[in-house]
């Protein structure tokens, strides 16, 4: 059985039952009225000798209280990893429990494995077999990496094709760059979508509603297909909270937001491939870095939980001095001391900063004038600075982008306004798998983007993801694009391709060395 194949099987429920540890709990073998895997299966933050293992549990995933119909006990689940699809060759298994008071949620965080080869993995509880996923873990040299890159998937903007679309292709690694569910209650954003399909039920303002929200998200079995495909690496942007949250500061400026938070946070946990370590009583750390051998290091940051509020009252705006303050701060101080350190220490080939929203100047206004989302790092653009600075010299820096819900490839420069500024390093932007619908190709407005912004050289406002291929030598990127995603089946397509060929160390020595950099 091929990978395809083994993916098509799993995701359908149709590999064979082996035989798995029975759990020790008696609580285990109770039945449960209906299958508890309905939310599916899904592996992330891998190493060198493991990855984590995600599951939960819920027969009703709709079940009004948030908990997915479950009684109010623990559950035992069994676990297995296997180096085939057939899972003749058990490597590891075991038994956790899924408590009650986490949604039933299960984080398996697995060590001592082989480096640099795929695994498959599932579940069973109370007699029920879950479907298979396939993982991986990272290699220990220079093995060359394909992985995508996707951000934004509004439940009601259309269907999850791209999400099938991108397991398809089979990619070593995913990365997820927020905005992996949205807040809203039912037609609460839909301004340029139209609807397809409800959220349900209202606006998310309970740990009830966040978790109902996600198993909603999760229930869709082309986001199961792609969890299923590949390990996860994840960072929420705002919507998995709220639209445009910053630090403690509510958007909206609703009383009780730490709570809100902190209640989106933990079910945030419960629903992503995780380890235990992320969630820290009322603060989730997804900041932390993944390399992949002596090739690359993923140094995947949080841009809204220890930012300044936005300056001049957030929003697409004109004339904000505010946002250039040289105080201003989007990563925090000990987020930029860890970034600095990690950034510094690092003696990959490459390194890739996944993160949420967009790093280049982009000006909205066409002609005279200046507009700039304030959200986005033309907010914070002393701190950019910094950043760009800190990136002139480490090896081969590439910015992963998710939230503008456009395709995007930008020259990132210290001094965006000087056209001799030298490049410090590209910015990748992926497009949303769902949100704002089916998109468009406006390409009169897309040339008069571009004049505006030249080191900007494509935009494309259509449904997507990133596919990229990562080798010692070079990074090739594919922009992937669907034409609809308001009805089902719609093919992916390279709209774009770029190579981007590594420096080699001298070089980059030369680029710091012309910036000023000691």
């Amino acid at each position: 059985m091929d990978r395809r194949a083994f993916l098509t099987a799993a995701t359908a429920g149709l590999l064979l039952p082996q035989s798995l540890t029975p759990a020790a709990s008696a609580a285990s073998v109770r039945t449960l009225k209906s299958d508890p895997f309905t939310l599916g299966v899904a592996s992330g933050d891998p190493s060198a000798d493991g990855f984590v293992l995600w599951t939960r549990l819920a027969v009703d995933p709709m079940g009004g209280d948030g908990r997915g119909g479950m009684p109010s006990r623990d559950v035992d689940v069994d676990w297995q990893v296997s180096t085939d699809e057939r899972f003749s060759k058990i490597v590891k298994s075991g038994t956790a429990t899924a408590r009650a008071r986490d949604a039933h949620s299960v984080h398996v965080e697995l060590n001592g494995l082989e480096p640099g080869r795929d695994y498959f993995y599932r579940f069973r509880s109370a007699g029920r077999l879950s479907s298979a996923g396939r993982t991986r873990t990272t290699p220990t040299g220079e093995t060359p990496l394909t992985f995508a890159v996707a951000a934004c998937a509004h439940y009601e903007h259309g269907y999850y094709t791209a999400y099938r679309r991108l397991a398809e292709q089979e990619p070593d690694l995913v990365v997820f760059l927020g905005d992996y569910m949205y807040e809203y209650g039912p037609s609460g954003y839909t301004a340029l979508a139209g609807r397809v399909r409800t959220h349900t039920p209202g606006k998310c303002q309970t740990l009830a509603d966040y978790r109902l929200r996600h198993a909603q998200y999760k229930s869709d079995r082309d986001l199961q297909r792609a969890h299923a495909a590949a390990p996860w690496l994840v960072a929420f942007d705002d919507h998995e909270v709220e639209n445009n949250w910053a630090g403690s500061v509510s958007s909206t400026g609703a009383p009780g937001f730490a709570r809100r938070r902190a209640q989106a946070f933990k079910a945030y946990y419960e629903n992503m491939p995780l380890r235990r370590v992320s969630l820290q009583g009322a603060v989730l750390r997804v900041n932390r870095r993944i390399s992949w051998g002596t090739l690359a290091r993923f140094h995947l940051l949080d841009t809204r939980q220890f930012r300044d509020d936005q300056a001049c009252m957030d929003g697409v705006r004109a004339g904000c001095d505010d946002r250039l303050a040289s105080k201003r701060t989007l990563l925090g101080t000990d987020q930029w001391r860890w970034l600095e350190s990690g950034l510094h220490d690092s003696d990959t080939r490459w390194n890739l900063l996944g993160q949420q929203i967009m790093m280049a100047q982009r000006d909205y206004k066409i002609g005279p004038g200046r507009e700039v989302n304030l959200d986005s790092w033309d907010g914070y653009a002393a701190e950019r600075t910094r950043l760009l600075g800190s990136l002139s010299r480490t090896s081969n820096p590439v910015v992963l982008t998710g939230d503008a819900h456009m395709h995007h490839l930008a020259e990132l420069k210290t001094d965006f306004d000087d056209p001799d500024s030298p490049v410090i390093a590209r910015e990748l932007v992926a497009s949303s798998i769902a949100s704002d619908g089916d998109g468009y190709r406006d390409r009169t407005w897309i040339a008069e983007a571009v004049q505006e912004n030249p080191h900007i050289s494509y935009i494309d406002q259509r449904r997507g993801y990133l596919m990229a291929r990562l080798t010692r030598d070079e990074l090739s990127v594919d922009f992937r694009t669907l034409d609809y995603i308001s009805r089902r089946g719609a093919r992916a397509k390279t709209a774009h391709q770029l190579t981007i060929p590594a420096e080699s160390p001298a070089s980059a020595a030369g680029k710091a060395g012309a910036l000023g950099a000691g």
